[in-house]
């Protein structure tokens, strides 16, 4: 799932800038990370309107990153969008330029932080898994990925600055590095580390779009 968090309220509120506003919350990731949900939609409808902002109505959408399924909703909320001005969107980054695409004519502002694709560890605890790079490495460290596990994104590690198997940046993580080592020792596949990796191919990541047809 998309990790998200709420941006700061006075970031929000600078960015709607007094002018009626519409809120849209998504029912999926953004509701599981308390970000964008039923609840946190009507705290800040509430927390504007105590701040002297108009709020003309609200939605959650499901999902928000779902084109035409928003397109459906949203109709249904087209007298209190036409009285907005700002449509702040409580979703990741996906759900936020999906409603700016509908909404051309309106001035939409994003409510979130998107952080990263993770997994659920437990209620309300996330971890980064995935950067999405379109070049995936997993089979090659028995499905540790050092992209989005690394925050130096070592593809030949470790960078030698861990300490007892922690990470440099913060000793509260482990390093991926560390771990990788001893899952191939344990699997008796060390000499995968003899091989070099080669630069990331970044450039899969310009594909802007995949359709899925009978022969994909």
């Amino acid at each position: 799932m998309i990790i998200s968090k709420q941006k700061e309220f006075t970031h929000i509120l600078n960015r709607v800038e007094n002018n009626p506003v519409f809120i849209i919350g998504c029912s999926e990731c953004a509701t599981l990370c308390r970000t964008g949900g039923e609840k946190e939609v009507l705290e800040m409808r509430k927390k504007l309107r105590e701040n002297g902002v108009e709020v003309t109505g609200w939605v959650v959408l499901d999902p928000a990153c779902h084109f035409l399924n928003d397109k459906r909703l949203l109709r249904k909320h087209h007298v209190e969008l036409d009285e907005a001005k700002k449509i702040l969107v409580l979703a990741c980054g996906n759900g936020v330029q999906t409603v700016a695409e509908i909404l051309r004519d309106k001035d939409v502002v994003a409510g979130t932080d998107t952080l990263f694709l993770g997994e659920i560890k437990h209620v309300d605890e996330f971890e980064r898994k995935c950067e999405m790079c379109g070049d995936c490495l997993l089979d090659s460290f028995m499905g540790l990925c050092p992209v989005a596990l690394c925050p130096k994104n070592m593809l030949n590690g470790p960078c030698g600055g861990s300490v007892d198997g922690k990470c440099e940046v913060s000793s509260e993580h482990d390093c991926v590095w560390d771990k990788i080592y001893w899952v191939l020792k344990e699997k008796k596949q060390l000499k995968v580390l003899k091989k070099i990796q080669d630069p990331k191919k970044w450039s899969k990541t310009e594909i802007l779009r995949r359709k899925i047809g009978f022969y994909d």
